[in-house]
């Protein structure tokens, strides 16, 4: 029997019913000069998808070239905060919209470039199956993923985060802080959003922990990874203290046989 985060999805889209309602959600905060070149490369390359761009008052004035786009083309929205409190909560504001407007699938991805647009229709086909994975990872450490452009400590990082999370939480999800993935809207609203806590790049192991833990299927889609081309990385101390910390923690509650409900 296949393991829920290993097994293969559908190869295309479900074959009955209508084709499911997508919007992708890409998070933003100065990434005024990644935007309208990666969020372009998305319509242009994805005939039926929506974009949300959410953008927490980004000060190099990533909001207003979001603003325009969403003029220029009804397939984009965007929805302004005005604090920012981190990668979680801009997208659970935007799974909050997703849920709002009636879609069926939600898809996560960065503003910049690192996420390769060709492997979207893969995980898009993976979740298109409402029988099927409720969560589709875009992954870089399962066979057939790299990642080209990184700084080999950047790749240590990584790899070690995920085998220490994979341990400690006794999950089977070898890139569980991936952040380029499709959700169907039954799994989000399986995962209890209201009492999700995470802000940096735990967020990512948080939802993939609540998706498994309510008994939805998970399957990891291999790609390529590419480095940002221009803007700052937003990775930081204090995110990989606050990735180790939560996972410690849910950790303990698990050998302990407690579950967040």
């Amino acid at each position: 029997m296949d393991d829920p985060a290993t097994a293969p999805g559908p190869q295309g889209p479900a074959s009955r019913g209508p084709r499911p309602r997508s919007l992708v959600v890409m998070p933003t905060y100065d990434e005024a000069e990644n935007l309208e070149r990666v969020a372009g490369a998305l319509l242009a390359s994805v005939a039926d998808v929506d974009l949300l761009v959410v953008d927490d008052s980004s000060p190099d004035g990533t909001g207003d070239i979001a603003d325009r786009m969403a003029a220029a083309d009804p397939r984009v929205s965007v929805l302004h905060r005005t604090t920012r409190d981190g990668l979680g909560r801009a997208y659970l504001a935007g799974f909050a919209e997703a849920d709002r407007r009636g879609y069926d699938v939600v898809v996560e991805m960065d503003a910049d470039g690192s996420h390769p647009l060709e492997s979207l229709p893969a995980l898009l086909a993976a979740v298109a199956d409402p029988a099927g994975p409720g969560l589709a990872i875009g992954s870089r450490w399962v066979p057939g993923g790299r990642v080209v452009d990184w700084a080999p400590w950047r790749g240590w990082l990584s790899r070690a985060g995920n085998t220490y999370a994979r341990l400690v939480l006794g999950i089977p999800v070898r890139d569980a802080t991936a952040g380029y993935r499709a959700y169907r809207l039954e799994a989000l609203r399986a995962a209890h959003l209201d009492d999700v806590h995470s802000r940096g790049y735990c967020f990512q192991i948080d939802m993939a922990l609540r998706v498994l833990d309510a008994g939805i299927p998970v399957v990891e889609v291999p790609i390529t990874f590419r480095d940002r081309v221009a803007g700052r990385s937003k990775m930081s101390g204090a995110i990989v203290l606050e990735a180790m910390l939560r996972v410690t923690g849910w950790g303990v509650l698990r050998r302990l046989g407690r579950r967040r409900r």
